[in-house]
């Protein structure tokens, strides 16, 4: 697990979100979902509204309320459950919505939303990313102009999760010579969403058109001064979650993979015993520990609002998605032929982790920011 679940109550949640998962998202779902062409099914959201997925970063007085007391570590455990069966849902983009929300000066103005991602009735997302660019949310090109009744947004988003089941759009915009964040209806005049096809069988994007999108004042999710820490806090949040899923798919793609190993013989030997396997099995457990070390420190500092929070979310983000692939292509390998066959799950998981891979900022990308802070660090001293 992500963190120590040691409270009769975390020990509770744990295993009811598993028992959920597991009914509910099992791989024959997602595989049902994706003949169908859904995403998810909103009534299953809604069920897992009520077991508290979308209350774990909310405070008391909104109605919220986390299961350990750190709503960051206990939602990263969601996410770990979540990549067992490499489950459909929201999470993410309702997270990221909710934490702008709550963590702004009047989270009070924005109470009515908040009730609503809470209960599972709406759904949100975050439009930050824009097509052909990477992930540089601070700098975007779309722009929100002042006018009398509020502000006019231009501009195109595009990889924005759920876009097309999404009720509210939360759109980073230039305002001037700052970044500002509002909430724009998804059906408001001139809003136009396209659907991007995945990778993923069930995770949906869109590009989200802005032609002259009116909004009013009340739009504006939080201070100017605060929106840069807003949208830093946000990435941080997506990447560390988007990380603990991937260590719960690792964990499961590597035991049936040993598993496998030792229940397939060949001349008359299970293929674990094969000293070039063995050898295999240890690199690819030392990666996967590695990456549940980096992503636990990553959501301890992110949920303890650390100064290193940056910091740490980049580098689990870098190393998780740059081992990610390796560890689930060799397990592909270790099954031979029926690990490239449809009917086998392998791929299932192998096109979340290549998803992740590219989503909040590649590897590349959070190595150079781990570069560029650690340089910052120095040139301090």
């Amino acid at each position: 697990m992500m963190t120590a679940v040691d409270s009769p109550e975390n020990i509770l949640f744990t295993s009811t979100t598993h028992a959920f998962l597991q009914k509910e998202a099992s791989l024959r779902h997602v595989r049902e979902l994706h003949a169908a062409g859904l995403s998810f099914d909103p009534r299953w959201w809604r069920r897992a509204a009520e077991l508290g997925w979308t209350a774990l970063l909310v405070p008391e007085e909104l109605g919220g309320g986390s299961i350990s007391g750190n709503g960051i570590e206990d939602l990263a455990m969601v996410a770990e459950q979540l990549g067992k069966t490499v489950a459909p849902g929201p999470l993410y983009p309702v997270s990221t919505v909710l934490a702008a929300l709550v963590d702004c000066a009047e989270p009070r103005a924005h109470a009515a939303v908040i009730a609503s991602l809470m209960s599972g009735e709406a759904v949100a997302s975050w439009a930050v990313s824009e097509p052909g660019r990477g992930w540089s949310p601070l700098d975007p090109t779309v722009t929100a102009t002042r006018v009398d009744s509020g502000y006019r947004i231009e501009g195109v988003k595009d990889r924005v999760e759920a876009g097309a089941q999404s009720a509210l759009l939360l759109v980073v915009a230039r305002c001037g010579d700052e970044v500002r964040q509002f909430l724009v209806p998804a059906d408001a005049p001139g809003v136009r969403i396209v659907p991007q096809q995945s990778l993923d069988l069930v995770k949906q994007y869109a590009r989200v058109d802005f032609d002259g999108v009116v909004v009013a004042e009340s739009a504006t999710v939080g201070t100017a001064a605060e929106t840069t820490g807003l949208i830093d806090r946000q990435g941080q949040i997506a990447q560390v979650l988007q990380c603990a899923e991937v260590v719960g798919i690792l964990q499961t793609v590597f035991d049936f993979t040993v598993q496998w190993a030792l229940d397939r013989h060949t001349f008359g030997r299970p293929l674990a015993s094969y000293q070039a396997l063995k050898h295999k099995f240890a690199d690819m457990k030392l990666w996967l520990e590695a990456c549940r070390a980096t992503t636990a420190a990553a959501v301890k500092a992110v949920g303890a609002r650390s100064a290193a929070a940056g910091r740490e979310a980049s580098v689990a983000k870098s190393y998780v998605g740059e081992m990610a692939g390796q560890i689930v292509q060799g397990c592909v390998q270790m099954h031979g032929g029926i690990g490239i066959t449809w009917e086998h799950d392998l791929h299932l998981y192998l096109r979340r982790v290549t998803l992740y891979r590219a989503m909040f900022g590649t590897p590349e990308e959070h190595n150079r920011r781990v570069y560029a802070l650690q340089a910052e660090a120095q040139a301090t001293r």
